[in-house]
């Protein structure tokens, strides 16, 4: 099947910022709006659990972490290659809102690139009590966040993002029924995603400091 031509629904650069709709409005939306606001430190108290509480790390554990890291990972930049660096920082000056590439499989690739790699370092730690734990955790926050984003992106672009919505599934990919194709930058999203790997490499490396730490303690 061929691939549909590119989709990509702007709002004009010199417009106002968009009322807001009723979405964005719940209280739901306003508790996302906060923690959106909040996202970049939010990770770290959660990382204190597999950081500091004693595990069971083994070669299957970081095995099993590494590969759930390298899924997130590979979520991620497709979804940051299509976007943008500019554009995966939605606010409600946004003006481009992507259809193709993964964001045609679903809403929000980049979040559950970021749930699967977390999820993977918690698997690494060897702190499996604490695995369903996290899932709960983030399934709550990143719901509530993207209930504002949803909300954001309704009032800015309107019955265009409704219809997006209705065939796109928010988590859980599927192949559109309908491919649009559109540019992709990878070295873009590469170099964007710098920090992010070296987060990674950090965190492994304090990982196994913990566990030198307990074995000779």
């Amino acid at each position: 099947m061929s691939a549909a031509p590119i989709r990509e629904l702007h709002a004009p650069a010199s417009a106002p910022l968009a009322d807001k709709c009723a979405a964005e409005c719940t209280r739901s939306a306003e508790l996302g709006a906060v923690l959106f606001r909040n996202r970049g430190w939010l990770p770290v108290p959660f990382f204190a659990v597999p950081l500091l509480v004693p595990g069971e790390q083994g070669p299957a554990t970081w095995a099993a972490g590494a590969a759930l890291v390298a899924a997130g990972e590979a979520v991620r930049l497709a979804g940051v290659a299509a976007a943008g660096t500019v554009t995966r920082r939605r606010s409600r000056t946004v003006q481009r809102l992507v259809t193709y590439g993964i964001f045609g499989w679903m809403r929000n690739p980049l979040y559950v690139g970021n749930f699967l790699a977390w999820m993977g370092v918690v698997v690494a730690s060897g702190v499996l009590w604490f695995l369903p734990v996290a899932l709960l955790l983030f399934a709550l926050e990143y719901s509530l966040i993207v209930r504002y984003e949803e909300g954001v992106l309704e009032s800015i672009f309107g019955g265009e993002y409704l219809a997006y919505k209705a065939r796109t599934p928010r988590w859980f990919p599927r192949p559109p029924a309908a491919p649009e194709s559109g540019p992709h930058h990878w070295g873009e999203a590469w170099r964007s995603e710098v920090s992010t790997l070296l987060q990674y490499v950090a965190m492994a490396g304090a990982l196994v400091a913990k566990q030198v730490f307990l074995d000779r303690a």
